[in-house]
């Protein structure tokens, strides 16, 4: 959900620059694009790799036409679904387009079973369109790695945001997919079913931290910061 403690709406909803992680010693760049949808401007990112031009989408919320846009327009093959979390702004065109496109769900953890499975509850409270219903091809658990092409991410479950959080790591890019376990000056809510504030915060500096002060992360509202920067001025992380 958007509403992060002390966190303001970002700009209108467009699509982002395409972003070049340069691999360390050879060519096999991650390159992702985040594309904001839904009312709640929730960041859904196109991730893939150069050199087979095969993609995954992270949290596509809504707004499908617009992700399949970007798709083709980049020449993309679509071929996975990853989930940080199932919350309706960031799972909720999930079952349609596993169905339409014949696409794999990818996460998250089997903690967020509950918000699958209230997805249809979600869509009417919130007024989204109606959210089909979907069972993940595959859940996820601390230490998994996924792959697109031939690029790696690790995965890392950090709840408190949502019991089965998880982010999707690339070492070698120095880039994270937090979804909103963090966000650029702010953190994830934990006030609904399966937050926890102490959790959250755990998350963040044992899970987080370690990746290094130079990695990137793409939250999954808002703008783009380093984890070195929210150690040093995020107003809930200071001191960590």
């Amino acid at each position: 959900m958007p509403q992060a403690a002390g966190r303001t709406r970002g700009a209108a909803a467009r699509s982002g620059p395409i972003r070049h992680c340069p691999g360390a010693s050879h060519p096999m760049p991650l390159h992702y694009r985040t594309i904001p949808v839904t009312p709640f401007e929730q960041n859904a990112s196109l991730v893939w790799c150069e050199a087979t031009r095969e993609a995954a989408v992270i949290d596509p919320g809504g707004d499908l036409p617009r992700l399949l846009v970007a798709v083709d327009g980049l020449g993309l093959e679509l071929t996975q679904i990853w989930l940080t979390h199932a919350h309706i702004d960031h799972a909720g065109g999930a079952g349609e387009l596993a169905r339409t496109r014949d696409l794999p769900i990818v996460g998250p953890q089997r903690g967020d079973q509950y918000w699958i499975e209230t997805l249809p509850q979600q869509s009417r409270m919130f007024g989204f369109p109606a959210a089909e219903p979907f069972t993940p091809t595959r859940w996820l658990e601390d230490g998994d790695e996924v792959g697109v092409g031939e690029c790696s991410l690790q995965v890392r479950h950090c709840p408190g945001h949502t019991a089965g959080h998880v982010v999707f790591h690339s070492q070698q890019a120095q880039r994270c997919f937090v979804g909103d376990v963090l966000f650029a000056g702010s953190i994830g809510r934990t006030d609904l079913h399966g937050g926890d504030f102490d959790t959250l915060i755990a998350s963040i500096t044992q899970r987080l931290w370690p990746m290094g002060d130079e990695t990137v992360f793409i939250p999954g509202h808002g703008p783009e910061s380093t984890f070195g920067r929210e150690r040093r001025f995020n107003p809930f992380l200071q001191g960590s």
